[in-house]
């Protein structure tokens, strides 16, 4: 059975593809963390915020590699 301090300590795990600044990631996890305190009920302190940054050849969408969708966009944009 877990105890009420395990139910106060939320890990956000962000998952996303490199390029957002530090700036960025900081001004994120400022919203997250409010937003997670105040709807848990916890305190800032307990929320942990984790940034995952993925390889555009380590991630896919509609089946297709990031890495392979960019390779098209940069060549239709030397084309055009």
């Amino acid at each position: 059975m877990r105890n009420q301090e395990d139910r106060d300590m939320p890990i956000i795990r962000v998952e996303m593809l490199p390029g957002r600044s530090v700036e960025q990631k900081r001004a994120f996890a400022a919203v997250i963390t409010d937003a997670a305190s105040d709807i848990l009920g916890c305190s800032r302190d307990d929320v942990a915020v984790v940034f995952n940054e993925v390889a555009p050849q380590d991630w896919a969408n509609g089946g297709r590699l990031v890495a392979d969708k960019s390779a098209i966009t940069a060549i239709s944009a030397n084309t055009a």
